[in-house]
């Protein structure tokens, strides 16, 4: 009984101790950088105002002619001009053919970043254009992103 009183005493410590939480320090990512912009309309201008940004040096990009066949890369590079982290939740290209690559970690206030988008023109013939959506936790929560080619046989 006095080692089963022991063991279950250890046992209620060590969960104590496992469970204290590390206090969040600045810039970090926290639960309130998460903001759910179906609701930002209902968010006061005060707050609104707080929310991350997501400013693109540009939205589209022209690869020009492409043989076809080619892997092509464009970094669309971004900054994060609001006053909160920035978390790109989502990107997702409209076909198979072309991926996109975010980052993984929250983007500071003021921090820039980019999302890396590949092209694969195997199979695609003549002027192709290619969406990529990408959603974070900004108003509005989805910005489009636009890669465009004419894919030909040989150049």
């Amino acid at each position: 009984m006095k080692k089963t009183a022991i063991f279950l005493a250890s046992a209620m410590i060590l969960l104590l101790c496992t469970c204290k939480q590390k206090p969040a320090k600045e810039g970090d990512f926290t639960v309130n950088d998460i903001h759910i912009p179906q609701t930002a309309d209902g968010l006061s201008e005060k707050e609104a105002k707080k929310m991350p940004v997501i400013t693109f040096s540009q939205t589209t990009y022209d690869f020009g002619d492409v043989i076809e066949g080619e892997r092509l890369s464009y970094p669309f590079k971004f900054k994060n001009t609001g006053k909160s982290n920035l978390i790109i939740y989502s990107s997702e290209a409209t076909c198979g053919c072309t991926t996109s690559t975010p980052p993984k970690a929250p983007v500071r206030p003021g921090e820039s970043g980019e999302i890396l988008v590949t092209f694969d023109s195997k199979g695609q013939k003549g002027n192709v254009t290619k969406l990529i959506l990408v959603g974070a936790n900004t108003y509005p929560a989805e910005t489009i992103l636009t890669i465009k080619a004419n894919v030909s046989s040989t150049k």
